[in-house]
């Protein structure tokens, strides 16, 4: 199986080989600020099963749990396709709205504590961050 991540022009891909190891939607402040929504809705694949085409800008950060954390978006249209930290070297998580492809519904929802009060995510198990 495989399924191609694209920013809005189509000038950054990101081809995505096997199934997600999860798919989730978080409600972190940085996803927040990220989508300029409520929350982030994404599909985290091993590193190694993602293959990127096209330019890309990145930008480091501080995430909520203290580790380097990093946006890679398309310089043309601005869109956001993917992102990670090292916390998690070996996966990194691609924007579900960037696939033009069906896929699974999100099983997970984190940082339930910084969700807005009027969303609700239904058909998800609660993960607690640490």
């Amino acid at each position: 199986m495989e399924r191609v991540a694209s920013c809005r022009c189509g000038q950054l891909t990101a081809t995505c080989r096997g199934e997600p190891a999860r798919v989730s939607v978080c409600h972190c402040r940085d996803c927040q600020a990220r989508t300029g929504s409520a929350f982030g809705a994404q599909a985290r694949f091993p590193i190694d099963d993602v293959t990127f085409a096209g330019e890309w800008r990145s930008w480091d950060r501080t995430t909520d749990e203290g580790n380097t954390g990093y946006d890679r978006w398309c310089p043309v249209c601005g869109t956001t396709i993917a992102y990670g930290s090292d916390g998690y070297p070996d996966s990194i998580a691609l924007s579900l709205s960037a696939f033009a492809d069906e896929m699974p519904a999100p099983t997970i929802s984190v940082y339930e504590e910084r969700r807005r009060p009027w969303v609700q995510i239904t058909g998800t198990e609660v993960e607690h961050q640490h």
